[in-house]
């Protein structure tokens, strides 16, 4: 019997149909399903439902059916245990999911076959230092930690470390840390570089800065980069899109790389240059 954790999209009502077919099926073959607490309860399936800091404990894999958002939510829960992810597509087209929703029987039963390979990400460590917090809080991202201006702020101001040196001050709208993969997320919109994704660097982006330098950093995967708030003006802080509330000048924000890497499971050959042509419509010529 495998354990099996579904993360669900709430407002895609055909990820919903898709997770329901899918736990009866599984559940006939023997199988255990589980998901958080609170998709269970959107599913009607309360009995399946378990607290989503405990998700990744007992999964064998976790079923990430949504977006590229799902997936980042689900890589968020799972990630720190080491338990692979399998993608199944309900947006458009996903840098993130490698299966359609009428291929997930065929998936899992590939799965459980042993018939698939793992893809490893790099994801970073955000370690946030708030002087409200009694220490360090450490957070994973697959994509990017962002420190931008609140939604009333004009402008943050950021001093920046490179491995414990201090390199410069920022004036910008934010700053991204990125990975490789999430260089085609948010640092891509900030006019940052598109990296391979199973490269691995990290990557400093400005956003609409107020100084002449307004280039992306593209530094060793061993780097260190630490951003503090400098001015008198709070800043605030998104992880992989979810908001961690707001920095008060003297917080500090470090991210480097990972000692834990997302692993997500492919069922052939995954070709990134042809995911970025049909993304952008580039030609065959």
């Amino acid at each position: 019997m495998a354990v099996i954790a579904l993360v669900t999209h709430q407002d895609r009502p055909e990820a919903s149909l898709v997770a329901r077919s899918t736990i009866a099926w599984l559940e006939g073959l023997g199988h255990r399903v589980i998901l958080p607490e609170a998709d269970a309860s959107r599913l009607d399936r309360s009995g399946n439902g378990i607290a989503e800091d405990s998700l990744g404990e007992t999964a064998d894999v976790a079923v990430s059916l949504g977006g590229d958002g799902t997936m980042l939510r689900t890589v968020a829960l799972v990630a720190q245990r080491g338990v692979p992810i399998i993608g199944v597509n309900f947006g458009q087209l996903g840098y993130l999911t490698d299966v359609e929703p009428d291929g997930v029987r065929d998936a899992l039963e590939k799965f459980l076959a042993g018939a698939f390979s793992i893809e490893e990400r790099m994801l970073l460590d955000v370690s946030i230092s708030a002087a409200e917090n009694d220490g360090p809080i450490v957070v994973l991202a697959l994509n990017e930690a962002v420190v931008e201006k609140t939604a009333s702020g004009n402008t943050v101001r950021l001093d920046v470390e490179l491995d414990g040196s201090f390199f410069t001050p920022y004036a910008a709208d934010g700053l991204i840390v990125a990975t490789p993969t999430g260089s085609t997320a948010y640092a891509f919109s900030a006019r940052g570089p598109i990296v391979e994704p199973t490269h691995r660097a990290l990557l400093l982006t400005p956003v609409s800065p107020h100084m002449l330098f307004d280039r992306t950093l593209i530094l060793d995967d061993d780097s260190e980069i630490r951003l503090t708030v400098s001015d008198h003006r709070a800043a605030a802080l998104v992880i992989d899109g979810r908001p961690m509330g707001d920095l008060q000048p003297g917080d500090t924000v470090t991210c480097r790389a990972s000692g834990t890497s997302a692993r997500l499971v492919m069922f052939g050959p995954r070709d990134f240059h042809s995911i970025l042509k049909a993304k952008f419509g580039l030609a065959d010529r």
